[in-house]
This record gives C-alpha cells, sequence and structure tokens, in this order.
C-alpha cells in the first residue's frame, strides 16, 4: 500500500522546487532593474526600471520604457533579460501545474490502494474513534498482530495516529453511517470498537453495528456510569468506563502491586506477551491436554471454559471439545501457532 508519508514528501519537493524558482524571478528582476538604470541613466527612476524589466520578462508587448535605441549592448541586455525571465516564469508556471496534477494523482492512487486494501480485510477490527483510547487499541492490535481500520470524522485524528503508524487503513467518516461501516466490511469483521469521546455516538455504533452484523462483537466505551446499561440494551457485548476501570486499576495497585506489575511487565516484554482466548472450531477431533501441549511450546494454558464452566489449570487427560475456549498466556507467534493446532488454519 501506498504510503501517505511518500506523497507529503514528493509535495514538500515541487514546494522547494517553486520556491527557489521564485527566488530565481526575483533575482532576474533585480539584476533587470539595475541594469537599465545603469544603461538608462538617472533620467530613468528606479520604478521606470523595475516595469521595463517586468513587461520584458511579461512579454506584455508595450513600448520601451527606456530608450535603448540607440544602445546596442542594451538590447543584447534585454534578450538575455528576456530569455532568462521567461524561462524561469515557465518553470514557475510547469512547477505549479506539477503541484496540482501530481499531488491529486498521488491523491487518487493512494486512496485506490487504500481501497484495495479494505477489500482485501477479513476478521479485522473496525476502531470506531482515533482518540487516546482508540489509539491505544490500535497499538494493541499491532503488538499482537491483528488487522484492524479505524473510522474517525477528524482527520487531524488519524494523522496523530498516522505518525506513528503510517500503513493504518482507515476511513474519514461518520462510524454511525451505515455506508461507512459497510464499506470497513463489517459483514467479514472479528469485532467493532465504539471509543469516541461522546457516549450518545457510542450508543449510535453499537445500534448500527448489530443491525448490520448481529454476530459481530461490539465493545463499547462509556464515560457516564448512568449510561452503560442503556449501551447494553443497544447490544454491546462488553461496556468500558475508562473511569470506573482506572479507579480498579489505581485500588489493585495500592492492594495487590506485585499482581499489576506481573501484568506490566507481561505487557512490555520483548515477546508481547498476552492472555489470549482461542475457541476450539466444530469438527475439530476430541483431543486431551497432552495432546495440545505437545503441539507446540510458545503457550501456556491456563485455563478451559464450556459454556459457563471453568478449569483452571486443567489436568494433561482432560478431553478438549469443539466449542472450548481456551485461555492461554503467549506471544502473538504462539497464538497463531495455537490456532493452527487447534484447526482454526
Amino acid at each position: 500500500m501506498l504510503n501517505k508519508s511518500e506523497t507529503i514528501i514528493s509535495s514538500r519537493a515541487l514546494l522547494f522546487r517553486f520556491a527557489w524558482s521564485l527566488f530565481a524571478l526575483a533575482v532576474v528582476l533585480a539584476i533587470g532593474t539595475v541594469g537599465y538604470r545603469l544603461i538608462g541613466g538617472p533620467q530613468y527612476s528606479w520604478i521606470d526600471c523595475f516595469y521595463m524589466t517586468f513587461i520584458t520578462i511579461a512579454t506584455i508587448g508595450y513600448g520601451e520604457i527606456v530608450d535603448l535605441s540607440h544602445s546596442p549592448a542594451g538590447r543584447l541586455f534585454t534578450i538575455a533579460i528576456a530569455f532568462t525571465g521567461i524561462g524561469v516564469s515557465t518553470y514557475i508556471m510547469s512547477t505549479v501545474v506539477a503541484y496540482l496534477v501530481e499531488g491529486r494523482i498521488n491523491e487518487i492512487l493512494w486512496r485506490r490502494r487504500m481501497d484495495k486494501h479494505i477489500d482485501k480485510l477479513r476478521q479485522h477490527y473496525i476502531i470506531c474513534g482515533a482518540g487516546r483510547i482508540g489509539r491505544n487499541i490500535a497499538n494493541e492490535m499491532v503488538t499482537t498482530g491483528r488487522p484492524y481500520i479505524v473510522i474517525d470524522e477528524s482527520m487531524p485524528a488519524i494523522d496523530t495516529h498516522l505518525e506513528r503508524h503510517p500503513d493504518t487503513v482507515y476511513l474519514l467518516g461518520d462510524a454511525s453511517d451505515d455506508d461507512v461501516l459497510v464499506k470497513a466490511h463489517i459483514d467479514t469483521a472479528s469485532g467493532v470498537f465504539a471509543v469516541t469521546g461522546d457516549d450518545s455516538k457510542n450508543l449510535l455504533i453499537t445500534i448500527t453495528a448489530k443491525q448490520l452484523n448481529p454476530a459481530v462483537r461490539v465493545v463499547a466505551r462509556c464515560h457516564e456510569v448512568r449510561n452503560i446499561e442503556k449501551v447494553r440494551k443497544a447490544g454491546a457485548d462488553a461496556i468500558v468506563s475508562p473511569d470506573f476501570t482506572g479507579g480498579l486499576r489505581m485500588a489493585s495497585a495500592m492492594i495487590r502491586p506485585h499482581v499489576v506489575t506481573f501484568l506490566d511487565e507481561m505487557l512490555k516484554s520483548e515477546d508481547n506477551l498476552r492472555v489470549e482466548e482461542v475457541v476450539v472450531p466444530s469438527g475439530y477431533p476430541t483431543t486431551t491436554v497432552a495432546d495440545l501441549k505437545h503441539a507446540g511450546r510458545d503457550y501456556i494454558l491456563l485455563a478451559l471454559r464450556e459454556q459457563r464452566d471453568w478449569t483452571f489449570n486443567p489436568p494433561d487427560d482432560k478431553l478438549i471439545k469443539p466449542g472450548f475456549t481456551l485461555i492461554v498466556m503467549t506471544t502473538p507467534a504462539g497464538r497463531k501457532q495455537l490456532e493452527k493446532a487447534a484447526g482454526w488454519t
């Protein structure tokens, strides 16, 4: 996919050329003004000499302001000024046209490649809102190797994220609009994050997402705790209140500091360790925990969930059946290895 920074660099190069061509034109005007002053003598004002230079370069065709009928050298000087000035002026015009045309072409090509990349998205995550929370979610998607697309109405907000992840796929628009979510391929998405700074907007995004794809998982941000039940009734599968969660996090840091430190260090590890979940698909043959452990060493099986029943630290002879959810501590590579072992790929 064409990196947007390439378009910016190209535009900067054209602007640099434009600035230098303007400087060259100013030099020609200055040389012409001084030259005509020296050739014509003090009876011609500086304005007359500048005007003579300008109409020569502009090829306006007025008569000579500075009389050169008896000065062959002056006419040769005029030829040189005209030749140089017209060349510089032509270069300025070509640079302006190139800036307008090339910038537009780059934008069109970049947009087309972006659209092609969007069309290939499958089992991806749609992040509705490019604010601080949305950017942190996107960072986690990048860290764990999951495809995602960002939707926001504010291009400056998207640009802030692009500074760190310039290859991010995004759409500029209202995430609560049916057409925007359809373009983001919500029909094949794994989940939707409704994380704008407005609770009512997140509520509307949740409703729209569930109408377009009832099976998609929606995690919504809710600033006001009193609005949580409304968002849940709208269809959100999970609701996060940053203020509420932040309070619990601070309490945990006080009363169970080593647990919090462990989780922080896990997230900051070079291997990008995470506690992940993998659902065993239908059609997968019944096997044991021991068999699954032997399939790979890049993950630690922490628990199994069968419907509503949990088995923590399951024994080796525990049977794993289709529909079970595996809770593991692993790296992004380990997660993919486990998904392969579980029959995902």
